[in-house]
């Protein structure tokens, strides 16, 4: 199961930000050390329900409409939310991995006992494979993005963000802006329909690695524009090496992003070494982009103005899943 994260103060923010304290919405604290696992578990455990009880709470559930068991492809965390939820369920479970996936992720999802099919890295062979084995198998595909139950899943974080920025103890009531890194756009299409709908006047702003910025090309020519795998795996943040955005969460963040920006490779090292140093906090590379744009972006950049200056910044750290061996090799730089 998801655990409710905490906001926690950043340290440093304040040479950074200015005035407007950094939040952290810490996910690397989930059992599988990202995000990932609220969209996943939100996912299987309705089809496990069955989609006539997903529509009709009231419903029983219809046991034909049980999958035998479900498939993924994913970098990674998603790769690992969905077997450790499986797991959690009786459920076998099959992830589509890119064969230059991070061994600290694929370990992973071996130990919770799921078959791992690795493919060429390319969303299209992933998609191929998962499809294949899904009509083979009589396996549910449970897609990393472009899902309505996978987004919603993920929406749980800004509904947490408001909740918890309500409360007394947090003491601000309204956010100058929620930054969120971005990928194939299922968490930032989450957290957005729920900061739009309970926290007005905040911005939500979309983060990616200068390598991968397929998101933020997308949303600045009105349509989905896709990045070469060679383009894309040039970063280190293997978690946002996603080409293009979803189908399904592309009008999201038309419709609810107020920006998408980028990162380099030198900020996010800077970030993941200042997060473990100052934070005491572990970042993968592309859990820390989100913060990282807190830290080194100024607040104009941000779109934020001096009306904001009493508001905080809140950064979601999306995952820790990183190589021990690099994280002991930045926090040498």
């Amino acid at each position: 199961m998801t655990v409710r994260t905490p906001l926690l103060a950043f340290p440093g923010a304040a040479t950074a930000v200015g005035p407007p304290a950094l939040l952290i919405k810490p996910e690397s604290l989930q059992p599988t050390g990202a995000f990932k696992l609220r969209g996943a578990y939100n996912a299987i455990s309705t089809l496990l329900a069955g989609e006539q009880q997903a529509a009709d709470p009231d419903a029983a559930a219809d046991p034909d409409a049980r999958p035998s068991g479900v498939v993924a492809h994913s970098s990674g965390n998603h790769g690992f939310a969905v077997a450790y939820a499986a797991a959690l369920l009786g459920i076998p479970a099959a992830i589509v991995v890119p064969d230059n996936a991070p061994t600290v992720k694929t370990d992973l999802i071996r130990g919770v006992g799921a078959e791992i099919v690795t493919v060429a890295p390319t969303l299209a062979a992933r998609i191929e494979a998962s499809s294949r084995i899904a009509r083979e198998r009589g396996y549910a595909e449970v897609p990393p993005f472009d899902d309505r139950r996978v987004i919603a899943g993920q929406g749980t974080i800004g509904l947490e963000i408001a909740e918890d920025l309500a409360s007394a103890g947090v003491g601000f009531a309204v956010p100058a802006a929620v930054l969120v890194p971005v990928a194939g756009g299922g968490m930032i299409s989450g957290i957005a329909v729920a900061v739009k709908s309970l926290l007005p006047g905040t911005r939500v702003i979309g983060v990616e690695p200068e390598f991968a910025a397929d998101a933020r090309d997308s949303l600045r020519a009105g349509r989905r524009v896709a990045w070469a795998p060679a383009d894309t795996a040039r970063t280190k943040a293997d978690a946002l090496r996603v080409e293009q955005v979803g189908e399904v969460t592309f009008p999201h963040i038309q419709a609810l992003v107020d920006d998408i920006v980028t990162v380099s490779e030198a900020e996010i090292r800077a970030t993941v070494r200042r997060l473990a140093l100052e934070g005491r906090l572990v970042a993968e590379p592309g859990g820390a982009v989100a913060v990282a744009a807190a830290l080194y972006r100024d607040p104009a950049e941000l779109g934020l103005t001096s009306s904001d200056t009493a508001a905080p910044v809140i950064a979601v750290l999306s995952g820790g899943n990183i190589d021990p061996t690099l994280l002991a090799d930045i926090l040498r730089d």
